[in-house]
């Protein structure tokens, strides 16, 4: 595949910071029409990388193309075509969200009648209803994030850039942002690259998931299939004292396939979890290790994640 069919196409990116190492050979191709979940920890250059896409941050050495464009040598041509909504939303409280969608798109040198075109043509999707004409100081969180997602629309990139878009949102303000979300993917057909802190976000919304580890794209993929290469059910078992003896003990069934250890949590992989289960409690408890808890589920995206990083997802982003 060229270079023109990616949205986006990154080779040997690298960003230092003094001796920091933030972004190590970092290579991506996101196509066309994706729906890119970028995940990774707190430090791990998941922010860098965003900047750097969306011409905030030069990079150190590596060559990065967004709509088909160089980032570093037509950063003009590749302002044009992308939207960004990110984590803090710059809105001005003294103004209607008409009046801000409408600076937006003059800035980006639409005409009055084309600015009133796309704001009709936005509103069935970014549901902002009659609150469009009032002060955005008047806004809910969840409504703030919506017309954040109008602004970065107005000018019809063919990129967008989400970066943690329902951080801090209510259950019924997250699915309503996923909702639009996948409108704005289906019905505009545009390229999204999403940052999110909630796994199950990604695995709801995303075509393909990257995980970014310590300045390194550790794996990435579609969640299925990443979730189906963990194994097909986990046993996790939560321990008191040493984790050393309960490895020891798994060692000998045979059918265990994987055994992960996470401070006092294991995370054993098998092929059926249902008829193991209680052979791997009888060994463990054969072997004088004192179980606090045992539970079977199938792989999540966090799963994977723990695998990949060493450490579960925390709930501050970053």
């Amino acid at each position: 595949m060229s270079t023109l069919q990616h949205a986006i196409y990154t080779r040997g990116l690298v960003r230092h910071f003094g001796d920091v190492r933030a972004v190590e050979g970092i290579d991506l191709e996101v196509a066309r029409g994706e729906i890119y979940g970028f995940l990774g920890p707190n430090g791990a250059g998941k922010t860098t990388v965003i900047r750097m896409l969306i011409t905030l941050l030069a990079p150190t050495a590596g060559e990065i193309r967004v709509a088909g464009y160089d980032v570093v040598r037509q950063a003009a041509e590749v302002r044009l075509r992308i939207g960004a909504a990110l984590q803090e939303a710059a809105l001005d409280n003294k103004q209607t969200g008409r009046e801000l969608l409408h600076l937006q798109g003059r800035l980006y040198g639409l005409s009055h009648r084309q600015v009133r075109e796309r704001i009709e043509e936005l509103s069935s999707i970014v549901d902002i209803g009659e609150a469009m004409d009032r002060m955005i100081a008047t806004y809910s969180g969840g409504m703030k994030r919506r017309l954040d997602l109008a602004a970065a629309l107005i000018h019809n990139p063919d990129v967008l850039f989400l970066d943690e878009p329902t951080t801090g949102l209510d259950p019924i303000s997250r699915a309503r942002i996923w909702d639009e979300v996948r409108s704005i993917n289906n019905q505009l057909g545009v390229t999204i690259f999403l940052t999110t802190q909630y796994l199950e976000e990604a695995d709801a919304l995303a075509h393909r998931v990257g995980i970014i580890d310590r300045g390194k794209l550790a794996t990435q993929g579609v969640p299925a299939e990443l979730k189906r290469a963990r194994g097909s059910d986990l046993i996790l078992v939560r321990l008191e004292g040493d984790t050393d003896e309960a490895v020891q003990a798994l060692k000998g069934v045979s059918q265990v396939e994987s055994v992960d250890v996470h401070g006092q949590e294991l995370t054993i992989g098998v092929a059926n979890g249902a008829a193991l289960i209680s052979t791997i409690a009888l060994e463990l408890d054969h072997h004088g290790v004192m179980v606090q808890e045992l539970t079977l589920r199938t792989p999540t995206l966090d799963d994977v994640f723990l695998q990949v990083t060493g450490a579960r997802l925390s709930g501050d982003g970053g």
